[in-house]
């Protein structure tokens, strides 16, 4: 039974700090300051007005489901629209409907099969939550790749740009040209802002297009500068050429901000895990010593305010090591 409180424990303070950071990801992405100063200054520009929602309409647009009587169920889910955008941001080829099945389905064969096999409830609860946290925490991870992927791509991709726009080419057939040499995903995404120019869209809807499905600082940069330069004019390739170098010294700086903090990312996660470490390790030498904690009402009240004191230490050391350039 000691062995089963063990890991109700440990999997509880997982699906805890998994569910604390899925939390502040999404709203650092659409409540955070520098979000909504980006926000605002595309729409200022004109990339989200109205003509440029009725524009990029023509193109097909995403279904949450290939049933229609299930998509127009899903369209009645508040903020579902949101939800299909981090999905589209992670890169996978899943549905929102699919979504749904990898989230509901795996917590309903945990809970059949360990009420088959007579699993405390506890522990089948925490199991429930971490089997449905499992699909979110793909498609989070998935999308933090990928994003970073992109911002590692793009000043080679603007570099291509700028060189394309120097030997002669519009910048609507340079666009084109990145998306056929670059490799995906920004490849992939200047393809679509290629096709959407292509079928009409103008290019300033398209670019809108692509920061709202790319929400990075640096793309956003790129997208604000090119649809002013089309505004005020001047020389755009040599534009291009200074977002590819500012991009490339903000990465290295945050490349040598990462090695800096490694040591206390590391000293995070050994704190963090020492206590269960050393529990596990006191458990098996003398099995004898940590009842007590489980038994006293004292002890399980030192057990539940360590628990929560933890967590807290564990947020506020993550807090301190993300530094952000």
């Amino acid at each position: 039974m000691n062995f089963f409180f063990y890991g109700f424990a440990i999997l509880v303070f997982f699906s805890i700090t998994l569910m604390i950071e899925s939390g502040y990801l999404w709203w650092r992405s659409h409540h955070s300051n520098a979000a909504k100063r980006f926000g605002n200054r595309i729409r200022t520009i004109g990339a989200e007005g109205t003509a440029g929602q009725h524009a990029v309409s023509i193109l097909k647009e995403r279904t949450l489901s290939a049933s229609p009587l299930v998509d127009r169920a899903l369209q009645r889910i508040p903020h579902i629209q949101a939800l299909d955008g981090r999905l589209v941001q992670s890169g996978l080829d899943w549905s929102m409907e699919r979504f749904i099945l990898y989230t509901i389905c795996p917590p309903v064969i945990v809970f059949c099969v360990g009420s088959l096999f007579h699993v405390p409830m506890l522990l089948l609860i925490a199991l429930m939550l971490f089997s449905a946290a499992a699909a979110p925490f793909r498609v989070s991870r998935a999308r933090e790749k990928r994003l970073a992927k992109i911002e590692e791509q793009l000043p080679e991709a603007a570099d291509m740009l700028s060189r394309t726009l120097k030997a002669g080419h519009s910048f609507t057939t340079a666009l084109g040209i990145v998306g056929d040499e670059m490799p995906d995903p920004i490849g992939r995404e200047f393809r679509i802002v290629f096709d959407q120019t292509s079928f009409g869209v103008p290019l300033g809807d398209a670019l809108g297009d692509l920061a709202a499905r790319v929400p990075l600082a640096d793309l956003r940069y790129f997208v604000i500068a090119v649809l002013i330069q089309r505004e005020s004019g001047g020389n755009l390739a040599e534009i291009l050429g200074g977002i590819a170098q500012i991009v490339r010294s903000r990465l290295a700086l945050l490349g040598k901000v990462r090695a800096l903090s490694a040591e206390g990312r590391l000293s995070a996660w050994i704190l963090g895990l020492m206590p269960f470490g050393l529990g596990g390790l006191m458990s098996i030498i003398n099995p004898e010593v940590l009842p007590v904690l489980w038994n006293d009402p004292a002890g399980q009240k030192m057990v539940e305010g360590s628990l929560v004191a933890m967590m807290f230490g564990f947020v506020w050391m993550r807090r301190i090591i993300r530094i952000h350039v």
